[in-house]
Order: C-alpha cells, then sequence, then structure tokens
C-alpha cells in the first residue's frame, strides 16, 4: 500500500463508484461541459432543480448555465447501487444559498454512459 495516496482518491476506490459515475463528478469538478455531456446517453434525461432535460443539447445548456450560476464542488460520501440504478450521496459546497447541502444523484447506467440522473 502506498502512503502518499490521496485521501479523496483512497475513499473513491473505497466506494468502488462505476467509472462513468467518477468521470461525471471529475467533470463537473473541473466545470467542464464538454466532458460532462460526454458522459451521458445521446437520449439522456436529467432531472435537477424542479425542471427536466431531454438529450444532448438540453443537459449541455443545463451544465453551462449551472456553472454560470454557481461554483460548487462535489464531494462523494456514500453510493448504493441495485439493478441498473446507482444512488450516489455527496456533498455540494459553494456559492449557493444553504452550502454545503447532501444531495442523492440517482443514475440509470446504460450502455456504460448515464442515460437518467435524478437530483434529489
Amino acid at each position: 500500500m502506498h502512503t502518499n495516496e490521496k485521501p479523496t482518491a483512497t475513499r473513491l476506490q473505497t466506494m468502488k463508484i462505476p467509472s462513468i459515475i467518477s468521470a461525471y463528478v471529475k467533470a463537473k469538478n473541473d466545470r467542464d461541459t464538454d466532458a460532462v455531456v460526454a458522459c451521458f446517453t445521446d437520449d439522456a434525461v436529467v432531472h435537477d432543480e424542479g425542471q427536466q432535460m431531454t438529450g444532448l443539447t438540453a443537459i449541455k445548456e443545463w451544465c453551462d448555465n449551472s456553472f454560470k450560476k454557481y461554483q460548487y464542488t462535489i464531494a462523494p460520501t456514500g453510493i448504493v447501487e441495485r439493478d441498473q440504478e446507482a444512488v450516489l450521496t455527496a456533498t455540494l459546497a459553494g456559492n449557493f444559498p444553504g452550502s454545503p447541502v447532501s444531495l442523492d444523484f440517482c443514475f440509470t447506467i446504460r450502455g456504460g454512459k448515464i442515460a437518467g440522473l435524478r437530483i434529489d
């Protein structure tokens, strides 16, 4: 075991987060819209803040708007997988009312990409 391993990396490895979800979290934390969009299927649906975004164009707009409106980081704290769904619990901290908050990211994975995401 290497002692120079970052605590976050260790925690993520211990949680065994599916690679596409890790890629999504990294892209969001890097504020990289193109990398976020690349995580989704062409017909993906995202539910966030009472809105539904369907398809890559709408998801790109949602991502761009959230990056303009808020600066935040996602810190995973747990994950539960069942059937085709993975629920990632994470702490979001940033410049929004009520920060930090714990949210559940409910992912539906299809063909190695995110087909659905509901943020509660």
